[in-house]
């Protein structure tokens, strides 16, 4: 999942950045309204993460002009000021939700994690392909009705490999979404985590769903869903 923050403050957005990037989030950080709206516009965020009081451009508008062009990302607005009047203008320009500084980490992470489940709610919150499903609102994963415990990007890879099962994605593509985009290009990291999801998800259960393209990518086979028990506890 990657997630934008539009934040001017250093020490608030560093330390967002880090809790963030250790619960398996990729974030990108804009230090101004104008920068944050460009980088909204380019690239595809599951979450914009955006402070009110920023230079260039307030994040009111950031918002207002994400809306207008028809950008249904999931806003979730952050202000030093505190007051009905900022929330009502916040919603009615079309953010999601709204929450106030001072905050704590641990409740910025449960609204992202409800936004996120709103957005998924829309597509299908139980991801799977043969025996191997996926239960993102709870981030929980079973192969049949063996569950298996993943880390925090495990489960981000395994996800987004879902999400585009049948098709190819390249080391690159899957860099810039399971992790920051401007991993080292010659890191092996992401060889690394294939090699631990098929080491949890495949060999165990004699499958071998996770292929390798030579000189493309990964795929991720799309079987029809065989009928299980799993996520039932």
């Amino acid at each position: 999942m990657r997630i934008l923050l539009v934040e001017d403050e250093d020490a608030i957005a560093n330390a967002i950045v880090r809790g963030l990037d250790a619960e398996g989030y990729v974030s990108e950080h804009a230090s101004d309204g104008i920068t944050g709206l460009w980088m909204a516009q380019e690239s595809e965020f599951d979450v914009v993460v955006l402070d009110i009081m920023l230079p260039g451009l307030n994040g009111y508008e950031v918002c207002r002009r994400l809306r207008e062009s028809n950008d249904s990302v999931p806003i979730l607005m952050l202000t030093a000021k505190d007051g009905e009047f900022d929330e009502a203008d916040a919603l009615d320009l079309g953010a999601d939700d709204y929450l106030t500084k001072p905050f704590s980490f641990v409740v910025l992470l449960a609204r992202i994690r409800a936004l996120l489940r709103r957005t998924s709610a829309g597509r299908d919150p139980i991801l799977g392909t043969g025996t191997l499903r996926l239960d993102v609102s709870r981030a929980r994963c079973w192969r049949g009705n063996v569950e298996i415990a993943l880390t925090a990007r495990e489960f981000a890879l395994t996800e987004f490999l879902l999400r585009r099962k049948g098709h190819v994605v390249s080391r690159l593509t899957i860099a810039e979404h399971v992790w920051e985009s401007d991993l080292d290009i010659d890191s092996n990291v992401v060889e690394v985590y294939i090699g631990y999801l098929r080491r949890k998800l495949d060999r165990p259960f004699g499958t071998h769903d996770i292929t390798t393209v030579r000189g493309l990518g990964y795929r991720l086979l799309d079987s029809p869903l065989e009928e299980t028990t799993a996520g039932n506890g």
